[in-house]
């Protein structure tokens, strides 16, 4: 992938496809296309096809064009599994046919089965059952990384996939009732400092772990990997340490002012109780993250 090549970066104008652009452009790289269903409709194999056909990328990071949080999976499982299954389908596809030099496909830690060894290695795919609460979504996702794969072993077709550990940064999603968990807390906490809120209660019992990179982190572990990686295994990306939601929660309030009371409701689901990958495949090709949680938070709370 060279400065003058012409990339095309597919998200669903979140956090992935808002990262990757900016650190490219930063990068200098000249011919950036993002471009997400709200731009183009990417539901439709026609219209695929066509905007390919325009732009003819060289290079393609395909994130997902439908996600969130537990609560927006709940509430949009049926949307999630067609949404993603439709888009990613069109998109492999005809970046197989319109000869693209490589494609990027980033999945989700979902994909694993939701009772294994921690950390997790590339090699527990497909060997449990899933989490419920995402079971929809991680379907596509890995409906995704098998695509990839076959179409690499079949046509020849240069597609890679990789897991990264759950995003945030910046660009996140602060909705909160459909982010990732840390966009959501930062939204909610935010929201009570400023309106001097006395309580802020919480999905679950808090004792969840969850593995977070940073946005910039991220966008170079792609790149990285489309410079490097050149297989059909899948190849996870995280920082190698965890954190306890109810933890992470009273980092959220210090950073944003919030000096309330912080309460869960355990009435509501927790999803896995951890998540953390193994990623010492990519730290040994020589990528490794260089932010850490608490400098992360400081950065995206200040913009």
């Amino acid at each position: 992938m060279k400065k003058q090549s012409r990339i095309l970066i597919i998200g669903h104008n979140d956090i992935v496809e808002h990262s990757l652009y900016d650190h490219l452009t930063e990068k200098g790289y000249r011919n950036v296309v993002s471009a997400g269903p709200e731009k183009w409709d990417v539901f439709s194999q026609k219209h695929v096809e066509a905007f390919f056909n325009k732009v003819r990328p060289e290079y393609v990071f395909l994130g997902s064009t439908l996600s969130g949080g537990i609560e927006a999976n709940q509430k949009f499982c049926g949307e999630f599994i067609y949404g993603n299954l439709q888009s990613q389908n069109n998109i492999i596809h005809t970046a197989y046919k319109t000869k693209v030099k490589k494609l990027l496909y980033i999945a989700s830690s979902c994909v694993y089965p939701k009772v294994c060894a921690q950390p997790i290695k590339e090699e527990y795919f497909l060997t449990g059952a899933l989490e419920p609460t995402s079971q929809p979504y991680a379907v596509a996702k890995i409906a995704g990384i098998e695509m990839c794969a076959a179409y690499r072993r079949q046509y020849g077709f240069n597609a890679i996939a990789m897991v990264p550990a759950t995003l945030y940064g910046p660009a996140a999603d602060t909705d909160a009732h459909n982010a990732h968990v840390l966009g959501a807390l930062l939204g909610k906490f935010t929201k009570a400092a400023a309106s001097g809120e006395k309580k802020v209660t919480l999905w679950g019992t808090g004792k969840p772990k969850r593995e977070f990179l940073f946005s910039e982190d991220f966008a170079e572990s792609c790149v990285f990997l489309m410079q490097n990686y050149h297989s059909e295994e899948l190849i996870n990306a995280g920082v190698g340490e965890d954190i306890a939601i109810k933890d992470l929660a009273k980092l959220i309030a210090v950073a944003v002012g919030y000096k309330g009371k912080i309460e869960f409701d355990t009435s509501k689901p927790d999803g896995a109780m951890k998540k953390l990958l193994d990623s010492s495949r990519i730290k040994k090709l020589g990528w490794k993250p260089k932010v850490g949680l608490k400098e992360g938070i400081k950065r995206t709370v200040s913009i």
